[in-house]
């Protein structure tokens, strides 16, 4: 079985066992968390929107992380304007643990 799933305006396919990164999400490592599943697979059938009731994704912060470095250079041409800056993005590594249908 497997699950759509939303979170940081992003949607993933997930299966239980599954390690995952996201953009950050609040709690400390080891803590548990609920995904909020758009649409549930399985051998059967699919199941989607008002058809989901109460299903959940159960998952586990594993760590908190950053990503790598993005180099963000502006200019303007012969004006002598030069701008640099960078960003890392903050990241959460979480592992699936249960998928329920509800």
């Amino acid at each position: 079985m497997y699950a759509i799933v939303k979170t940081g305006g992003k949607q993933y396919r997930v299966e239980e066992g599954q390690t995952l990164l996201v953009e950050r999400l609040p709690g400390d490592a080891g803590a548990s968390i609920d995904l909020e599943p758009l649409l549930l697979a399985g051998d059967d059938a699919a199941s989607f929107g008002k058809d989901l009731g109460g299903a959940t994704v159960s998952a586990e912060v594993v760590e908190h992380l950053r990503g790598p470095k993005i180099r963000i250079f502006k200019y303007k041409p012969k004006r002598g304007y030069r701008r640099r800056a960078g960003h890392r993005q903050e990241l959460t590594r979480i592992r699936v643990t249960k998928i329920s249908k509800g």
